[in-house]
């Protein structure tokens, strides 16, 4: 149990945080809200004991470890990418470096019968016990296990940290916050540097892990998924919510309109003293009621009302004029960066009013793609635009092309036009630009301001189509949900990359996944994709464990029977599910063709672009299911 008492602080005048106290229980998985600037990070901070308390207390038990990973790290490490990962094991590895000594030691001695010798033998036992502890002998594995889940590839354990991108150095980070096993990991949004694969596996890690949690970040799902505890840091104070996101909006909603009721019933109060007041002040028999009745105000406390964000602005594109039916075509597309190759022979077609999402691991050519869209960056093949499309990018480095003496509210007046330019600032405010912050010179910005800045400005400008790497990195949740809405309405073609699935969620209507094969389109939505590769994860880890099992009957040559049995007694059972699967896919796939040579059954004799999406969807569930059977009857074959 950690405690947090009492905790007093303030910058240039402003208290940050005016008495704040909460409980960390062993188990606790909480997550730190907020709006922008209100304290959340330098609370963790506080906690973790990098940033002095003007006052207050914090008492950990003794020996309590902490894991602290901020939004950014400056590593200065020589060492390899494993190496780096290895010092989360700093004490075994002195326990091992120990070991290897008493050995020696023992080797060379004679005298086995004497204390001394004892006491070696003694202490080497002591030493095996807290290697084992400390799963010392299995840290290389561990430190795979880690490192893979976190999106590395085993071929970059050797790559030198200083070759490293910022954020492949923060998931070294991440990843020796894992292996050390503190009893509190704290996170300061951990998911900004993940891709979606990154995502999911830290998730089932932090779900499941032993110790508490506690983590500030902008995924709604992640949060949701991981916390049962939401504290709310909000006017220097915190208020503690026992549920995870979703559940702390619902009861703050509830909190709030009781504040509201209880609010107007005592301002129905005030009023009435006061008339009381008046009335009987004036009288001399009355004046010293009169007299009690101000104190009584006085003394009373007004109730307090939460406060509400009000940036609940309703964000809309420009219209734009419209593109032709086709707004991308691409044959044999390709890409490389010296011996690299990121994107080779890709085939794919974007239609008008498409809105995709491009997934996948980091470093598979999401990045890269996005620039070849908008003509960012060289390539090999055909790629053709389509007619009268106009293009929007949005990528990290678009707050390059700010003008660094203009402010940030000239930045977006110079590219408003109509009705909007009379709600500039609400704007502004729906992405984090409040108060004088508007008069500030963009120079003066921190990174992720600009970006965000960079954004705004994009949406006042008439696009028709528009490309979105990792929008949402500098956005809240409030911001982000603006933004989603207003893609959702837009008219246009999108092209997101995104590893937020409740970004995702209801917007992406396509999915392109970036794998080392190549690009793969699933024709449906974030949900049905993370379940097909689910699902088609679980298929390969069984296929591992059934290459592994020849070994392991060769170990054993008498497998018990009634396991095998009912094994294959499952796998048929799978086997007739899957037949039946096809057998419904491929009939409607019939139907679907069947309209497809009929023109009557479409209006003006054309499919529009729903029924395709159907049509692709079908034929895509078909070969995975057909895959599938495959699979099952070779392990059904195997077995019998």
């Amino acid at each position: 149990m950690i405690a947090v008492s009492n905790i007093q602080l303030a910058f240039g005048g402003r208290h940050i945080f005016d008495g704040v106290s909460f409980l960390i229980g062993k188990n606790d998985k909480i997550g730190l809200v907020g709006r922008n600037g209100a304290g959340k990070s330098t609370l963790m901070k506080v906690v973790k004991g990098v940033q002095p308390a003007d006052g207050g207390d914090i008492m950990y038990p003794r020996g309590t470890l902490i894991g602290y990973l901020p939004q950014n790290i400056d590593t200065q490490s020589g060492l390899c990418v494993s190496d780096e990962a290895k010092k989360a094991f700093e004490q075994t590895l002195k326990y091992m470096e120990e070991r290897d000594r008493l050995v020696r030691e023992m080797e060379e001695r004679t005298d086995y019968e004497s204390d001394g010798y004892m006491d070696l033998i003694n202490r080497l036992q002591e030493v095996e016990h807290q290697i084992e502890l400390h799963d010392g002998y299995r840290m290389d594995e561990e430190i795979e296990r880690v490192l893979k889940g976190l999106g590395f590839d085993p071929a970059d354990f050797g790559k030198k940290m200083s070759e490293l991108s910022g954020g492949w150095q923060m998931r070294v980070e991440l990843a020796k916050i894992l292996l050390q096993k503190p009893d509190l990991i704290m996170l300061d949004e951990p998911t900004n540097h993940l891709d979606i694969e990154s995502v999911l596996w830290l998730e089932e890690f932090l779900k499941d892990y032993p110790g508490a949690v506690m983590m500030v970040s902008h995924d709604r799902q992640f949060l949701d998924n991981i916390t049962t505890r939401t504290i709310e840091v909000t006017g220097g104070e915190v208020d503690e919510y026992p549920a995870s996101y979703s559940g702390y909006l619902e009861m703050r909603k509830e909190r709030r309109e009781q504040q509201m009721n209880a609010f107007k019933n005592q301002q129905r109060e005030i009023a009435r003293i006061e008339r009381n007041i008046e009335r009987f002040k004036a009288k001399a028999s009355k004046a010293s009621f009169a007299q009690s009745l101000v104190k009584k105000l006085d003394k009373m406390e007004v109730v307090e009302i939460d406060e509400e964000d009000a940036r609940a602005m309703d964000i809309r594109f420009p219209e734009a004029q419209a593109s032709g039916k086709v707004v991308v075509t691409a044959r044999k597309l390709s890409r490389s960066y010296g011996e690299k190759v990121v994107l080779r022979n890709q085939e794919f077609d974007i239609m008008r009013g498409d809105k995709i999402a491009f997934v996948g691991k980091n470093g598979m050519g999401k990045s890269t793609l996005s620039k070849i869209l908008v003509g960012d960056t060289d390539y090999s093949g055909d790629f053709q635009l389509g007619h009268q499309v106009t293009i929007g990018f949005y990528a990290q480095h678009a707050a390059d092309t700010l003008d660094g003496n203009d402010t940030v509210l000239d930045t977006v007046d110079r590219v408003a036009i109509g009705d909007v330019r009379t709600k500039l600032r609400d704007l502004l405010g729906c992405f984090l630009f409040t108060g004088d912050d508007v008069f500030k010179k963009v120079k003066v910005l921190s990174g992720g301001e600009k970006s965000r800045l960079a954004l705004c400005r994009m949406i006042l400008e008439p696009r028709n189509f528009l490309v979105l790497d990792e929008p949402t990195n500098h956005l809240d949740m409030l911001s982000k949900e603006i933004l989603k809405r207003a893609l959702q309405q837009y008219k246009g073609t999108v092209v997101v990359v995104s590893h937020d699935r409740e970004f995702l969620r209801d917007l992406a209507s396509r999915i392109f996944e970036f794998t080392p094969a190549g690009i793969r389109e699933f024709p449906g939505n974030i949900d049905e994709f993370l379940e097909f590769r689910k699902k088609e994860d679980m298929r390969s880890y069984e296929q591992e464990e059934k290459k592994n099992k020849p070994a392991q009957q060769t170990a054993a040559p008498q497998p018990q029977k009634t396991s095998s049995e009912q094994e294959n007694k499952k796998l048929r059972q799978e086997v007739i599910k899957l037949e039946e699967s096809i057998r419904l896919q491929e009939e409607k796939i019939a139907l679907l063709e069947k309209k497809l040579n009929d023109p009557l059954q479409f209006k003006g004799g054309v499919p529009d672009q729903e029924f395709y999406k159907e049509y692709e969807k079908s034929k895509y569930l078909l070969d995975a299911y057909m895959k599938e059977w495959e699979q099952k009857i070779q392990l059904l074959e195997g077995g019998s």
